[in-house]
């Protein structure tokens, strides 16, 4: 089913809506035979891999952009690759698995892939489709989580959970959950448990940075949290200003990690995201417009620039980069209805949540039972 006419996304005087259609062929073009989007095409006889969340978000760029075909063909290749236990593997080479761990944020980012294709075409029929795909994937990502509310970041191949972790995958799991849930309920199979689940992984993101391992030098840690939504309002402005000048790099874009010369522009473009999800808007518009020197003139973007050696580093154009860019686009102007998918989901505004369970995260003291009465 075509998705409703919309037109291409644009943001004017930046990005015109043939450019963002080019950045979507050229995702296309590097889709595999099977329906996967690898992160780039062989570069030097060397492949670039495969992975369900880039794979999603490559996806999703590509409806937004009215590449259905190709699309729908990414949603069928999630279907037939994921295992029995509602996992896929972390990466694959050319259609061989080569990490066969299954990561918890990989699993449960399919639920905003299949909501977000819900908005944007109105196709019911798919999202039934997809809806099994999802509940195994959302139980596989919860089967990793902790008393407490984090969700550790990998089940290993031997069926074990990693011992920690990752802000990051919590807050993408955060968003992902809020969208599994309203799949749920428009598909009249509510999930309450589901809502539980994400009212206490909301609240640890924002509340309890014990719970996670340190990854503070990535820029992702810093915006991801408002990103997903655990983190809004006055805390997400008070958390923008305390480490803009870390990450951010004037004209250039957003560095991947904080301590070293380059920007990238999938990291850029979330940020952007991030910025306009808690109407930081103004700014999110001026570092969109200033990571556009990483666009190649067919249309795809390189995936990074180190400004110190003044060459783009990786040496690849990614799709997951010219993804982001697109869904940035798509964010900034309003084009499509899967434009606000990270300001609000199934008309509940994204944002902080209160833990279901205080008592687990510290938060409160556990209740020591009434002594029993003696008798007279």
């Amino acid at each position: 089913m075509p998705r409703p006419d919309s037109g291409q996304p644009s943001v004017p005087g930046v990005l015109t809506a043939e450019q963002v259609a080019a950045a979507a062929r050229s995702i296309a073009s590097q889709q595999e035979p099977s329906g996967a989007i690898p992160w780039f095409a062989p570069i030097g006889g060397v492949p670039g891999h495969v992975d369900a969340w880039n794979h999603v978000e490559a996806a999703m760029a590509l409806s937004v952009a009215g590449l259905t075909e190709p699309s729908r063909r990414a949603y069928e290749w999630l279907l037939t690759a994921q295992r029995p236990d509602g996992s896929w593997p972390a990466k694959w080479v050319l259609g061989e698995v080569t990490e066969p761990g299954g990561e918890s944020n990989h699993a449960a980012y399919v639920a905003v892939g299949v909501w977000h294709e819900l908005l944007v075409s109105g196709d019911e029929g798919f999202a039934e489709r997809m809806w099994p795909t999802v509940r195994r994937a959302i139980e596989f990502a919860l089967g990793l989580q902790s008393a407490r509310g984090e969700i550790i970041w990998i089940r290993r191949p031997d069926g074990s959970p990693s011992d920690h972790a990752l802000l990051t995958g919590c807050s993408s799991i955060y968003q992902s959950l809020r969208c599994a849930v309203a799949l749920a309920e428009r598909l009249g199979d509510p999930q309450p448990d589901w809502e539980l689940s994400a009212d206490q992984l909301g609240h640890v993101v924002a509340a309890h940075p014990e719970a996670f391992a340190d990854k503070s030098r990535y820029s992702m840690d810093w915006y991801y949290p408002m990103l997903g939504g655990p983190v809004r309002g006055p805390a997400a402005h008070r958390r923008v200003a305390e480490h803009w000048d870390a990450f951010v790099v004037p004209g250039l874009g957003c560095r991947c990690v904080s301590d070293q010369p380059w920007v990238t522009g999938a990291e850029t473009c979330e940020l952007v995201l991030a910025l306009d999800a808690v109407g930081d808007t103004a700014r999110a518009l001026e570092l969109f417009e200033s990571i556009q020197h990483l666009r190649h003139a067919d249309g795809s973007y390189w995936t990074g620039y180190q400004f110190a050696n003044d060459r783009h580093f990786p040496g690849d154009r990614s799709t997951y980069t010219a993804a982001a860019v697109i869904l940035a686009a798509d964010a900034l102007s309003g084009t499509t209805p899967g434009a606000t998918i990270f300001k609000e989901v199934g008309g509940r505004v994204l944002g902080p949540s209160e833990p279901a369970d205080p008592v687990a995260c510290g938060c409160a003291p556990a209740t020591l039972p009434s002594p029993v009465p003696t008798g007279s």
